[in-house]
């Protein structure tokens, strides 16, 4: 995804205006080269080794695209930086994980952002794109993990990105719904909380302001019995949001590592599912085609003898 992110840098460089239009041939030429990428593969592997190489194809996109364990990763040396008392150098880590401004924030603080991007990007960066591959393949992973990661690059309300950037993220709410939805439904049934995680969801995600991170944040808020949201920075913008599952007790810096094994078991779910609804779906298209190819072969065997 890095050599993605190196690509969509450059195409915009050379496609800025500020104009959604603009933004919008960015977007379209981004998602439609990651996915045509994915889909050579994928045909170059099955033309060289058939099935096998069609599945090795797809295994490597996989592994390129998802980001569960990156994202455990960074989300742990935050953890051990708080649990040694370095502040400084848990705000110095916390960028790797979210665009928020570490520069005020405490120990608490910093353990909300890390569980809050924890969740969100266990829907962006696993659940999501395992939906997606589910549905379309090798193509479809590449395709969401482009749009989510073109979000981040310029889905935001900064002076450039405002209007460049409404295309990728209008697209990202669109891709990110459906794997949004399954995050914090396996969220409530993998947490300690169900019945909180299914509270807080129900009660507080369509007040938060994304309308596929609200779910998601509410739903682990709930399942670890944590409150999330409340006032956030931005490069310096401050932002107000509201409180999810109120009912529970602020974020404390062991609750990162709870964070990180929820987000474990909703992958694993995640993958369970997605395989399972993969094959589903392979073996109905292969059904419907066949039964094409079956009513074409009757007709033409038909044809020359009717009348």
């Amino acid at each position: 995804m890095a050599a993605f992110g190196r690509a969509a840098g450059a195409a915009e460089r050379a496609l800025w205006r500020d104009h959604r239009a603009a933004g919008a041939l960015h977007t379209a030429l981004c998602v439609a080269g990651a996915a045509t990428a994915a889909a050579a593969l994928s045909r170059a592997a099955g033309a060289l080794a058939g099935g096998r190489g069609t599945a090795c194809a797809g295994a490597l996109v996989t592994w390129t695209v998802l980001g569960g364990s990156g994202l455990r990763r960074e989300a742990g040396a935050v953890a051990a930086a708080l649990e040694a008392g370095d502040v400084e150098a848990a705000r110095g880590l916390l960028p790797r994980l979210c665009g928020r401004d570490p520069r005020t924030l405490d120990a608490d603080a910093i353990a909300r952002a890390v569980v809050e991007s924890v969740a969100e990007n266990t829907s962006d960066a696993v659940v999501g794109a395992l939906v997606w591959g589910a549905a379309a393949g090798a193509p479809g992973m590449a395709a969401f993990r482009a749009v989510n990661t073109l979000d981040a690059m310029v889905g935001h309300r900064s002076p450039r990105h405002l209007r460049f950037g409404w295309a990728a993220a209008r697209l990202d709410d669109a891709a990110g719904g459906p794997g949004a939805r399954l995050t914090a439904a396996l969220a409530a049934l993998a947490g300690p909380s169900p019945l909180g995680a299914v509270r807080a969801w129900r009660a507080d995600a369509r007040r938060h302001p994304s309308p596929n991170a609200g779910p998601v944040e509410a739903a682990f808020a709930g399942a670890l019995g944590v409150r999330l949201g409340g006032t956030l920075s931005y490069g310096g913008r401050i932002e107000h949001r509201p409180v999810l599952n109120s009912r529970g007790r602020p974020v404390r810096t062991a609750d990162i590592d709870r964070a990180v094994r929820l987000s474990r078991r909703v992958g694993t779910l995640a993958l369970a599912v997605t395989t399972a609804a993969g094959a589903l779906l392979r073996t109905y298209r292969g059904a419907r085609r066949a039964h094409r190819a079956t009513s074409a072969a009757s007709a033409g065997r038909g044809g020359p003898g009717e009348g």
